[in-house]
């Protein structure tokens, strides 16, 4: 019963690629996609855009390991390892060093100040009044409350943060 059964287990668990290869895709799929995904932070929500990625690939390379896409297990193993080290070394690098950590995570951009829309930084963004004025309700804040909003700034993460005038 638990025998043989005809399968082949050295295809199984020896890698038909070379290592080095899956590492080297690994890493130039994980570096393009987080540079483009860091072009445009305000589709990742709450989550962070490495977070988001390696969600995202580790979940491809797991399928495709476990569905026999790549000819062994081996290989999807060292994919997914790669692109952990990928994500552990650039949170790593951006927690030890500041410069790095401005490339990796965009600094907040105002689109509220004293009450007026910057319509600028909105077009930037592609951020529709109505979209604003939406996550503004989230906040509490009716559009007849603009003017009591100080500042209010879309995050690195893509979250709006909104600061309210102090009650005079």
């Amino acid at each position: 019963m638990w025998g043989n059964n005809g399968m082949d287990w050295r295809s199984v668990f020896v890698p038909t690629v070379p290592l080095l290869e899956i590492i080297l895709r690994g890493t130039v799929i994980y570096l393009f996609l987080f540079f483009m995904l860091r072009v445009s932070r305000r589709e990742t929500g709450g989550m962070g855009i490495s977070d988001l990625l390696v969600v995202v690939l580790v979940a491809d390379a797991s399928q495709n390991a476990m569905a026999s896409e790549y000819k062994s297990i081996t290989e999807g193993l060292v994919l997914v390892a790669t692109i952990a080290f990928w994500d552990f070394l650039l949170d790593w690098l951006g927690y030890r060093f500041a410069c790095i950590e401005r490339l990796l995570r965009p600094a907040p951009l105002l689109l509220i100040k004293n009450g007026r829309l910057l319509r600028q930084n909105m077009k930037r963004e592609l951020i529709r009044e109505e979209e604003l004025m939406a996550k503004l309700r989230e906040h509490g804040i009716r559009e007849r409350e603009l003017p009591d909003v100080s500042r209010c700034y879309l995050e690195g993460d893509g979250r709006i943060s909104v600061i309210k005038r102090a009650p005079t």
